[in-house]
Order: C-alpha cells, then sequence, then structure tokens
C-alpha cells in the first residue's frame, strides 16, 4: 500500500519500489551459488596432442578426397585413383609385410568435401584393422598456393 503524505492544500501518493524483499532475495540467491558452485565437479576431457607419437611411421599412405568426392591413393609419390573399396584393400595390400603400426594413413579431404564421407573411409579403415588413421589439416597461418 502506498504511503501518504499531508502537505498543505492535499494528500499526495508517494509511489517508490520497496526494495527489501528484492535485496533479500538477491542475498538467498548469493548464498546458494556460493554454496552450490565449489560442489560441481568440471568435466576434464583428456585431449591427445601433437607430437607425441613414441615412433614415426615408416611408411605413410596419402588418401586425397577431392572437391568431385574421388578418392586418389598416394603410395611413394604414386597417385592412383580407385573406389572406396579398392582403397581399402589397396591400403592393406600397402601394409602387408610391415610390422602393426609402423605406417599410417593421412586423409587430406577438400574443404568442401561433407564430412559424412570422411568419417565413412576413416570407418572403413578402421573396421578394416588399420590402426594409424590420421585427418591431414591446413594450419590457419599456411597460405594457399
Amino acid at each position: 500500500m502506498p504511503a501518504t503524505v499531508s502537505r498543505g492544500r492535499g494528500r499526495r501518493t508517494i509511489s517508490e519500489i520497496n526494495m527489501v524483499p528484492f535485496i533479500d532475495v538477491m542475498l538467498v540467491l548469493l548464498i546458494i551459488f556460493m554454496v552450490t558452485a565449489p560442489l560441481i565437479a568440471p568435466s576434464v576431457i583428456n585431449l591427445p596432442s601433437v607430437g607425441k607419437a613414441d615412433k614415426q611411421p615408416d611408411q605413410v599412405v596419402q588418401i586425397i578426397i577431392g572437391k568431385d568426392e574421388g578418392l586418389d591413393l598416394k603410395i611413394d609419390n604414386k597417385t592412383v585413383r580407385l573406389t572406396p573399396d579398392a582403397v581399402v584393400a589397396a591400403v592393406l595390400q600397402a601394409q602387408s609385410g610391415q610390422p602393426p603400426g609402423s605406417s599410417a594413413v593421412v586423409i587430406s579431404a577438400d574443404k568442401d568435401v561433407r564430412y559424412e564421407n570422411v568419417v565413412t573411409l576413416m570407418d572403413k579403415l578402421q573396421a578394416s584393422g588399420v590402426q594409424r588413421v590420421g585427418l591431414s589439416v591446413k594450419t590457419a597461418n599456411s597460405k594457399s598456393k
């Protein structure tokens, strides 16, 4: 209920907001947040780091996915265009006779290629037993040629 003040001729209503309940609610919320904040465990994500491999690969097989989503397989500076199933077979053939994990497969995809195609290829390679599959990226300060 607004307070009234009588001065002179008439009565005038004073319209002001009572701040005490607002301050009480804010202090209670502050105390609740201060008590619960230390109890919330932050999630920790263990991210892999670059350059920490035990041993560099003896052989690097590069798979290039072009804008037309065609697959090129590059082994020892020889490039061959293949289908996805033929790429997996060729990678397995290139790795035969070598100890497991001694060769790495690097997938280089054009930035306009659908991400689904890259993941499907990685999945096929890993399902066939290829142990080291990675993605090739361009760093932010590299210039395209």
